[in-house]
């Protein structure tokens, strides 16, 4: 995923290779360097720009150690400038309450109901009893799915297919998952294949209803720039705890991710 970065930014750091001091002019070559991997990797402009200004910042303000030359100074730097952005700290997924409630969000075709058995999965081989949740009342297909994906994995899949009341559905789970002592209740909620206010007033809802420990929005990195603008219009309703990028595996530059 991010393969073709490293090689951009190793390219970068050449730059500096045999240079016995940071200076001004060195420093601006390489930083306009980075700056065009960055973007190269489909990283939004003005994030770029903005750690680059911090790593230009940084890197002048810092002394050079006789055993650090300043390419090891400069890719040091730029490592934890590029941790900063990414929040700094790795923060596990909230699983508190009785039973915790973990939402997932996003549009169709984002992997969304693959991502839940997946993370059901995970949850379960961490010894959580675990239920998942139809909540996708328009495709009775991601009903299916995710009943063949519990099954697969031996997790409970609660659904009510016939009922097109999604906050009624999960409330009903939630019930079901106190009765059956299920520790963790997973909603999979329905998507759209763009963003729109009839989804976003469902997905509200039910983020009220429920109030989750934790709201995951889920999106398929290939989008790229896309995702960001996606993910920002979600947020602005749901203020969710966390981002999911599926097909990072695939032909993808993973700039969206910064």
């Amino acid at each position: 995923m991010f393969d073709n970065l490293s090689y951009k930014l190793d390219k970068a750091f050449k730059t500096l290779k045999g240079q016995g001091s940071i200076s001004e002019v060195n420093v601006a070559t390489t930083v306009k360097e980075i700056r065009r991997a960055l973007i190269d990797a489909d990283v939004n402009y003005k994030v770029a720009k903005q750690v680059t200004d911090s790593i230009k910042e940084e890197a002048l303000g810092r002394e050079v150690l006789a055993a650090v030359s300043p390419g090891q100074l400069l890719v040091k730097i730029t490592n934890e400038e590029l941790t900063k952005l990414m929040g700094g700290t790795k923060a596990d997924i909230n699983v508190k309450g009785d039973p915790a409630i973990v939402l997932i969000a996003g549009l169709q075709g984002s992997g969304k109901t693959t991502f839940s058995g997946k993370l059901a999965s995970f949850l379960k081989k961490q010894g959580k009893s675990v239920l998942l949740t139809a909540c996708d009342i328009y495709r009775p297909a991601a009903i299916d799915q995710l009943k063949v994906l519990g099954e697969q994995i031996g997790v409970e899949v609660y659904a009510e297919p016939e009922n097109k009341d999604a906050v009624q559905i999960a409330n009903n789970a939630v019930k079901f998952a106190k009765d059956n002592n299920k520790k963790i209740v997973i909603i999979d909620t329905a998507g759209r294949l763009a963003v729109d206010e009839q989804m976003m007033k469902e997905i509200a809802a039910l983020k009220k209803a429920m109030n989750p420990s934790e709201t995951l929005f889920v999106v398929d990195s290939m989008t790229g720039q896309d995702a960001v603008n996606t993910a920002k219009d979600f947020n602005e309703q749901l203020n969710f705890d966390g981002v999911v990028f599926t097909t990072l595996d695939g032909d993808t530059s993973g700039g969206a991710a910064l």
